[in-house]
């Protein structure tokens, strides 16, 4: 840095390139065990849900992902994902979007898990969003090919650094949409609670969180659908999935197998925004059928 530094006095060029790739090496010489272990460990978990949704055969899964598109969505959404789905099958594509879906589940989980309590500290405290803020901006407008290069040297090739790329990049409206869905809880509401001693953590579990929920689930889904739409990225650095063949498909100039690889990616983004849309929904919205018959069977009160 001190080189960088008298580069600077002589030509007046700030010498950041310089800093960040000594920050890199220092990182990568005294902190590769600790690297190694995440890798590991984020590794493990793609494995595991991998083999969940590529090892069984496929009739089974596409079995369990109608059966829930049905009970949340309705049958038309049912036997419009059952066409997606087969089609996908039939295109040979299934393997690859089955990768894809570990992938999305297993960076949109890592990307929660940091955001949602993010949030909650962001909302609770005025100087920790005012610190918090222009990180998130930073994430979001950084190009997100740019995340590759430091998640390639930390991590090598192989799906690990497109789960870290994706994490990154999908995980501040996870941080916004539940620090928005917190402060837009009635103060009154709060204050009410106060009022009848509940601890800020009560007040926080029992009602801030469940009356944010629809706030934060629509988070959820713009993460789910951010990491989906880092697949293309995550396919450059090795990683599974169809974003490989995508990549294929333009280095090769070949249309169809782009295109097929890209329906993939389009179903299951349907499927995946659909679902996680029907989620963020009060539950008695969602199945209103069920809340009509129940009401027809609740007996009237006699009056006194």
């Amino acid at each position: 840095m001190a080189g960088g530094w008298d580069r600077f006095l002589e030509t007046g060029r700030v010498p950041l390139g310089e800093w960040v790739e000594a920050i890199e090496k220092f990182v990568t010489t005294n902190l590769s065990g600790f690297f190694d272990v995440i890798r590991a460990i984020f590794k493990g978990m793609y494995d595991a849900v991998d083999t969940v949704f590529a090892g069984p055969p496929f009739w089974i899964i596409i079995l369990v992902l109608v059966l829930a598109g049905l009970w949340v969505r309705g049958w038309k959404f049912a036997l419009g994902m059952l066409a997606g789905l087969l089609l996908v099958v039939g295109v040979s594509q299934w393997e690859n979007a089955m990768h894809t879906l570990a992938l999305v589940i297993v960076a949109s989980v890592i990307a929660l898990i940091i955001a949602v309590p993010l949030g909650i500290l962001t909302a609770r405290s005025d100087t920790a969003s005012a610190i918090v803020r222009p990180i998130l901006d930073f994430l979001q407008t950084m190009p997100a090919f740019v995340y590759l290069i430091p998640a390639l040297v930390l991590f090598r090739v192989g799906v690990v650094p497109g789960i870290v790329a994706t994490i990154i990049f999908a995980l501040a409206p996870g941080v916004r949409f539940t620090e928005l869905g917190i402060r837009g809880v009635d103060r009154e509401v709060v204050e009410a609670g106060q009022a009848f001693g509940a601890s800020p953590g009560r007040i926080l579990r029992q009602i801030q969180l469940p009356l944010a929920m629809p706030t934060i689930m629509a988070g959820v889904n713009q993460v789910i659908m951010l990491s989906l739409s880092m697949v293309v990225i995550a396919g450059m650095v090795g990683a599974e999935g169809l974003g490989t063949d995508v990549v294929a498909g333009l280095t090769q100039l070949n249309t169809g197998l782009g295109v097929e690889a890209g329906i993939g990616v389009v179903i299951l983004a349907v499927y995946l925004d659909r679902m996680t849309a029907a989620l963020a929904k009060p539950r008695q919205r969602r199945f209103p059928r069920k809340r009509a018959a129940a009401a027809q069977e609740t007996p009237a009160p006699v009056a006194a």
